[in-house]
């Protein structure tokens, strides 16, 4: 056992979501620090191995979101430097970024979620998946939800009302992604359930200003959404949205912490939009409103965090880093 006192933040980088990530990371370091750790903040580039080996942390916190921060890429090059990280490891990372793959294990574990269809680039340039489009719509009808199958926060999203606008949709979620999911689109509320250590914090419902989606702006922009928590639901509904937001997390091997995003239609049936590996850690986001509700401060919901890197690699903290 060692002990812990000098901890790396990554933050940043170049995915899509690099500004999301960048206040993301400096509220953890301010938060650590606060708490009595050492901490250096490390905006991801291509010397992201000199700083590492240069700074020698005991641990790494990683917040990172979006591509080569939250997809496996990261924490493959963490193993292989044998630094202790937050978070979920490879495989779950994997599986939470790729939409296609974890809505297919969620159907083979009887996971509700809404019926789907995934092609890739190639398939329509060169197998003529195009042509299949009306058959599709034909099983879903209208209104379809178009996503790239790999990015987070909501980008990429379309929803198309009728044929004419999955051309648009399409060229959308390409632009994102070489993979698109094609979802039926279920009407409903909002409702996303943060994990920590196997438990489910209080729900939290987002509520878009009127005629908007839970989009990307809305989800960071202050006073785009309104948000609810604990969200008010009956006993019933709460209860299973807990439940399945822990059979989630379980199933796609995620640790320490995840957050899963529901739509919970008119008759209170709750279906899986997402898991995400690695939530947002800013003023606006979900798993630190649902640690608040659950009598958690920010600073100690990151030291929880944290220690989800402790336990899988068999570190203690620091007796003058813990309060």
């Amino acid at each position: 056992m060692s002990e812990l006192k000098r901890i790396a933040v990554l933050k940043g980088g170049s995915s899509l979501e690099r500004q999301v990530s960048l206040r993301s990371g400096a509220r953890v370091a301010e938060a650590l620090r606060e708490r009595g750790y050492e901490v250096g903040e490390i905006d991801v580039d291509q010397h992201l191995v000199e700083r590492l080996r240069g700074d020698a942390p005991d641990a790494v916190f990683v917040a990172m979101h979006g591509r080569g921060g939250e997809d496996g890429t990261l924490q493959e090059l963490l193993e292989i430097l044998g630094l202790p990280y937050t978070g979920s490891g490879v495989l779950a990372s994997i599986q939470c970024m790729d939409k296609t793959l974890s809505k297919l294990k969620m159907q083979q574990a009887a996971i509700p979620t809404p019926d789907f269809v995934s092609f890739n680039e190639t398939a329509f340039r060169n197998l003529g998946a195009a042509d299949a489009l009306d058959a599709i719509e034909r099983r879903f009808g209208f209104p379809l939800v178009v996503k790239p199958a790999r990015q987070g926060s909501a980008l990429g999203i379309k929803f198309a009302a009728a044929a004419e606008e999955m051309p648009a949709a399409l060229v959308s979620a390409f632009s994102y992604d070489d993979r698109v999911l094609i979802e039926r689109f279920v009407a409903g509320r909002e409702i996303a359930v943060s994990v920590l250590d196997g438990e489910p914090l209080p729900a939290v419902e987002a509520v878009p200003a009127e005629g908007r989606h839970y989009d990307f702006e809305s989800r960071y922009e202050i006073g785009e959404t309104d948000f609810v928590c604990p969200a008010d639901l009956p006993e019933p509904v709460a209860a299973r949205i807990a439940e399945l937001a822990v059979s989630t997390y379980e199933l796609l091997g995620c640790h320490g912490f995840a957050r899963v995003d529901f739509i919970v239609d008119g008759d209170g049936a709750p279906v899986v939009l997402e898991a995400n590996s690695i939530p947002g850690l800013t003023e606006t986001s979900l798993l630190p409103m649902a640690a608040e509700a659950a009598g958690l401060s920010f600073g100690e919901l990151a030291e929880r965090m944290l220690q989800s890197a402790l336990t899988r690699a068999n570190v203690t903290p620091s007796p003058a880093a813990t309060r």
